[in-house]
């Protein structure tokens, strides 16, 4: 007599450790529970998978939902639902809201926001200011928390620790890897007439290599003395990459999909504000010293640094346009782009989107189909083209800098704990979100 299951997916192929080959999956409460040839099995709901790729559920390692204090650009809800319509079952948020979340008060205040309104799972960073270090330890550790996040350099929101001394003072107070926006504020400061007036394609000329690479060399530098793990993101230029692959005994790094798919002049000159985002977009010689350290595994893991504004915020006048755009929603698809074109595998995407953040930041139970892990999964069709476009966004600021563009490979559905949230690029149910889980904080189980 077949096994029975809660829900079995049937016949498409599934990307284990061991390999991707075709296979079916049984789910039993929320977890996988058997990985094979399950034809005499029985389950109270099953997904004909033929002709798709049953992947480890996406994560999305950083973006910015806005919510608390900007809730006209994204909050919670919508922008957990384009990541769920997008595949990612999955993400970090970043912590330069309004007020920031520097605080256990207002690590509370997102997580009771989040309880049943986000449709993906999620986690969020502390801010690190030179008011809380004493702090940080602490609260790196409270549940539903990722880490630490240090903005080294100003961008959105109004978190900064630029001072060596408070940087080091961070990195000595706590024990879990520390995450980084890496540029060089003084630099910036003194470089901020080159940002010239209604010229976007001056930004990578104001926020320069130089402003990135002298910042990642000094927190490197830091992180070593103050023996700390470091997690360098979005690495815009060549330069860093060095640097990070002399540091890979303590330190990794991201890069995103906008960094290995645009490239200037031609996005400043055909998206103009809207290619404005922090570190910048930068010329090719830059984009492709990012794909050879995709290729070489200098770089991590890739995510989206989903960071929507309306457009009635960018349709300002550059310097006083914010820097930053969606991309949570399309991170799956323009990266599976990328595989079918041959500018990496689909193992090493899988690795960049679900086993490198798990192994990283330590998520627990996520990152690989294997018995025993959560039943995550992103379930996309890689032979399907479509067009990006702007009226498929979720996210309530309705524009991509991808609109128009066409892509092979599209996640189709979706699955959280053994439920099938999103199908068709359509959600099925209501949001099912819940907190993350990571080994070094494990809570203890209640006696029995």
């Amino acid at each position: 007599m077949g096994k029975s299951f809660d829900l079995l997916i049937r016949g498409g192929t599934v990307a284990t450790p061991n390999g991707i080959a075709p296979a079916d999956v049984g789910v039993i409460s929320g977890r996988i529970a058997a990985i094979g040839s399950l034809a005499d099995a029985k389950a109270a709901e099953i997904f004909e998978a033929k002709g798709l790729h049953i992947l480890p559920g996406a994560i999305d390692s950083q973006v910015h939902f806005r919510e608390p204090g900007n809730e006209h650009k994204e909050d919670l809800e919508t922008g957990s639902r384009a990541a769920i319509l997008g595949g990612v079952t999955g993400v970090f948020e970043m912590p330069n809201t309004t007020p920031p979340t520097t605080s256990h008060a207002a690590m509370e205040d997102k997580l009771t926001r989040a309880k049943g309104r986000m449709h993906c799972n999620y986690a969020f960073y502390v801010g690190a200011t030179p008011a809380n270090i004493g702090a940080l330890a602490e609260l790196e550790r409270l549940p539903g928390v990722c880490g630490v996040k240090a903005f080294l350099g100003s961008s959105t929101g109004s978190l900064l620790l630029n001072n060596p001394d408070d940087i080091l003072a961070a990195l000595k107070a706590g024990s879990r890897r520390m995450a980084v926006h890496s540029e060089d504020e003084d630099r910036l400061i003194a470089r901020k007439a080159l940002a010239e007036r209604g010229k976007p394609q001056t930004h990578p000329v104001w926020r320069d290599a130089e402003a990135a690479r002298a910042s990642t060399e000094r927190v490197l530098r830091l992180a070593k003395q103050a023996g700390r793990r470091l997690h360098v993101l979005h690495i815009t230029t060549g330069d860093e990459i060095p640097l990070l692959a002399d540091a890979k005994d303590f330190a990794t790094a991201e890069t995103t999909p906008q960094h290995l798919t645009l490239s200037a002049p031609e996005c400043y000159e055909r998206l103009g504000s809207y290619a404005q985002m922090n570190p910048p977009i930068r010329d090719e010689s830059h984009r492709q010293a990012l794909w050879k350290a995709v290729r070489d595994g200098v770089i991590d893991v890739i995510g989206s640094d989903h960071a929507p504004h309306t457009r009635a915020e960018k349709d300002k006048t550059y310097p006083d346009t914010p820097s930053g755009m969606p991309g949570v929603q399309t991170l799956v698809t323009i990266l599976l782009d990328h595989v079918n074109k041959g500018n990496m595998t689909l193992e090493r995407f899988i690795d960049l989107t679900a086993s490198g953040p798990q192994r990283i930041f330590g998520i627990a139970g996520k990152g690989r189909i294997a018995e025993g892990y959560d039943a995550d999964f992103t379930v996309v069709d890689m032979g399907l083209t479509r067009t990006i476009e702007n009226s498929w966004i979720a996210s309530r600021c309705g524009w991509t800098p991808f609109d128009g563009m066409k892509t092979k490979g599209w996640a189709v559905a979706a699955i959280l704990a053994g439920q099938i949230v999103m199908r068709d690029f359509a959600l099925t149910g209501n949001a099912t979100g819940r907190p993350l889980r990571f080994v070094e904080t494990l809570e203890p189980s209640p006696p029995t």
